[in-house]
């Protein structure tokens, strides 16, 4: 299928999960726009860079845009709904501002809940991070989400690397990107000492 893409480094969508939006250059103005005229679909999509015109990875994720609010001086905030991940298959060589792809859909399998000891590891490292990093976390509401809403929500928010974000999003099922998760805030929360670290290996 033909998707308009965003790419956005460090930003990364789940399907199920929700992503805002402030879209102020006028080319991604452009792409709201057309998106709004069409099915109101945008694929969100890492580059492999930080830079203009850079490759781009090969999975990202279809939004569809849910809440909008359209700014008078042309400025877009919204929010995007993850629908599914799809597969870059080769770039359009297109007329628009945006970019645009050819991509096949990714199925999403049923797999398995978190077992206890793997979201117990989970809660248990996300805390280190978080006292290490400084964040407040409302751990009583982080306790009452699904397992996916608490993985891939927070694989979406966690201030990785880009090339660490794209891992967590090709990860094939929620007890890999759980796994990974934990070992990426191991290694991006590091201090001094390690010797309270907690691994799922």
């Amino acid at each position: 299928m033909r998707i308009s893409i965003f790419p956005l480094p460090g930003a990364i969508l789940f399907p199920g999960m929700q992503l805002p939006l402030h879209v102020f250059e006028p080319r991604y103005r452009s792409l709201v726009k057309d998106a709004l005229a069409r099915d109101r679909r945008i694929g969100m999509i890492q580059p492999q860079r930080a830079e203009e015109g850079a490759p781009l990875f090969s999975v990202g994720c279809l939004g569809k845009i849910g809440e909008v609010e359209a700014l008078d001086d042309g400025r877009f905030n919204l929010i995007l709904e993850g629908e599914a991940r799809f597969r870059l298959t080769r770039e359009l060589d297109a007329v628009t501002p945006f970019r645009q792809i050819e991509a096949e859909l990714l199925g999403e399998e049923d797999y398995p809940a978190l077992s206890p000891v793997e979201r117990a590891g989970f809660e248990r490292e996300a805390k280190r991070f978080a006292d290490s990093q400084g964040y407040n976390v409302d751990w009583e509401a982080v306790t009452r989400l699904d397992d996916q809403s608490l993985i891939d929500g927070t694989s979406q928010i966690v201030p990785f690397d880009i090339a660490a974000k794209q891992a967590l999003l090709e990860a094939g099922s929620i007890n890999e990107r759980c796994e990974l998760l934990v070992q990426l805030m191991q290694f991006f929360g590091r201090r001094d000492s390690d010797e309270d670290r907690v691994t799922l290996q």
